[in-house]
């Protein structure tokens, strides 16, 4: 149990991490403005997304609460 617990806090951690060192290249790339860079970063970043979108498996999800199939 404790290894689950501690799992999730690194994971956290490293999540937080790697926010941080966006943040800090991205404040780092507007100081010494280099907007090429910055529109190709954000161009990447956001094709990364849409490719995570499209090729989400949606149909094997598991149904939750919320289902909206009528009830019989």
């Amino acid at each position: 149990m404790a290894t689950r617990h501690t799992r999730g806090r690194n994971k956290r951690l490293l999540t937080y991490l790697w926010v941080a060192v966006l943040a800090l290249v991205t404040i780092v790339l507007i100081y010494k403005e280099q907007t090429a860079v910055l529109y190709i970063l954000a161009t990447l970043g956001v094709t990364a997304i849409l490719l995570v979108v499209a090729f989400a498996d949606l149909s094997t999800s598991a149904v939750g609460a919320g289902d909206s199939t009528p009830a019989k």
